[in-house]
């Protein structure tokens, strides 16, 4: 009993503080695979041990692989053999399952505020059925507004399901009782992987995913969860930026596959055709949405965002709220300044986690010794995550430049090449850019000889952050 309440103590502030395992993904794997005959051994009724977690989670991606769309239509596209879709499907097997589209639609909008306000009215069009997955939701304003819509709907009879990160019950955005009180409402209500008495290993492995899908016709992902911070309701950090993305066509179906494949890992008798009623839509480019998984040995987030910048010839613009970085994605930023494309980086003015903070100044002098920019947004706190480059290729999703993303959670992402939303991402960078301030060599000096012992410490446990 001692050991267990010791576990829960550790992974409960391993949670709140942002920390986590130190293994990377493929040692993980390995890892698991080696202890797999033991970890069985070892399951008992009142605990649910790695080995138990990571099967369920794996068998229903498995399973999801089988209903993602072959791609074909997209890969006879003029755009196909410039747009590296095919090189980076080959260089990844988990990648290599998505496919890409040439009829999907994208509107992006530069804050949760606009973001909010499409989500509400395409919540009220929904007929068939409402799928919701967040990070966070937390209880406020705008937590209230989406589930009056989603009780209204589950009257009229629409499937509405809502899927959070176990997280929220230990921080207390949410009461114990919120997946009951959901049900009580005609809502489908789940708490990803809480954390508990378990003494799982994999209660940092969080679902950092956020999807909104809308009759399998509408799709969004983002930055933005379902909390009042989100869209400047409430200040915590200063005023908050964010985006989010909507989707419409073919593309909607594999974001669904995305949703399923957490939700799936539970039920007894999954259903995944049901679901997949994207339409097609008049777009412009190509349009790849993927998702990345802790449990495997490939970085999809990070190898994505590592070919951008290996094959940028102009500019790669990136907003993130984090800059915690392995070698492999500082080598590729400041590779690419270094051969004389424009790498700037647009970082919070005023961060959420002070440690995270300290560790991200420890790369400055690096990066801008490169010629990297690096700029910090003046009001407050940026969330949004967005690679733009050459004016031809973006990502917008959940995955953030740090070790956490890379490693750790489930995440998902839209990638898109020759598109005209393009230009609305790069638009969101030049607006944002005047209301940051540059970090300038004046600004590295600043920092206390404090600051510098901190970052050290702080860096040196990297991966755990």
């Amino acid at each position: 009993m001692k050991n267990r309440i010791l576990a829960l103590l550790l992974s409960g502030a391993l949670a709140l503080t942002g920390c986590g395992k130190g293994s990377t993904k493929a040692a993980d794997k390995s890892s698991s695979q080696a202890d797999s005959s033991s970890q069985a051994e070892m399951l008992t009724t009142d605990s649910e041990d790695k080995l138990g977690f990571a099967e369920r989670v794996n068998s229903s991606i498995e399973a999801s692989k089988a209903y993602f769309e072959s791609g074909e239509q997209a890969e006879q596209s003029p755009l196909w053999e410039e747009s590296r879709i095919s090189e980076m499907k080959s260089a990844s097997a988990e990648l290599g399952v998505f496919p890409a589209f040439d009829d999907t639609q994208a509107v992006y909008y530069p804050t949760g505020e606009e973001a909010y306000e499409a989500m509400l009215d395409e919540l009220e069009k929904a007929q068939d059925f409402i799928f919701m997955e967040y990070f966070i939701i937390d209880q406020g304003e705008m937590l209230d507004s989406v589930v009056d819509i989603l009780t209204q709907k589950a009257a009229e009879g629409v499937e509405v399901r809502l899927m959070y990160d176990g997280t929220c019950e230990t921080t207390g955005r949410v009461p114990k009782n919120f997946t009951k009180t959901m049900e009580e409402k005609g809502i489908s209500c789940r708490s990803f992987f809480p954390i508990g008495l378990s003494g799982s290993e994999n209660y940092d492995n969080r679902d950092h995913r956020k999807l909104l899908i809308i009759d399998g016709k509408t799709a969004f992902t983002g930055g933005i969860n379902i909390a009042d911070e989100y869209i400047n309701k409430i200040e915590k950090y200063g005023h908050w930026k964010d985006n989010s993305i909507m989707i419409r066509g073919s593309a909607v179906n594999s974001c669904t596959v995305m949703f399923l494949q957490l939700w799936n890992m539970d039920e007894k008798s999954p259903d995944w055709d049901k679901y997949l009623t994207a339409e097609s839509a008049e777009g412009s480019g190509l349009v790849l949405p993927y998702c990345d998984s802790p449990l495997d040995s490939d970085t999809v987030g990070e190898d994505i965002y590592i070919d951008i910048l290996n094959n940028a010839k102009s500019y790669v613009h990136i907003m993130s709220p984090y800059l915690v970085l392995d070698d492999r994605i500082e080598t590729a930023i400041k590779a690419a300044a270094e051969r004389g494309v424009d790498v700037s980086l647009i970082l919070p003015g005023i961060p959420d986690k002070a440690a995270v903070y300290t560790v991200a100044k420890t790369h400055y002098q690096s990066l801008k010794n490169s010629g990297v920019k690096l700029y910090e947004y003046s009001p407050g706190f940026i969330h949004s995550k967005v690679f733009v480059s050459d004016d031809n290729r973006a990502v917008v999703g959940t995955i953030n430049l740090d070790y956490r993303s890379f490693m750790h959670h489930f995440e998902c992402a839209l990638y898109f090449y020759g598109s005209d939303v393009i230009a609305d991402i790069q638009a969101d960078f030049e607006n944002t850019l005047p209301e940051c301030r540059l970090v300038t060599q004046e600004v590295i000096d600043e920092l206390t000889l404090s600051e510098q012992i901190q970052g050290g410490i702080f860096r040196g446990i990297a991966p755990l952050m």
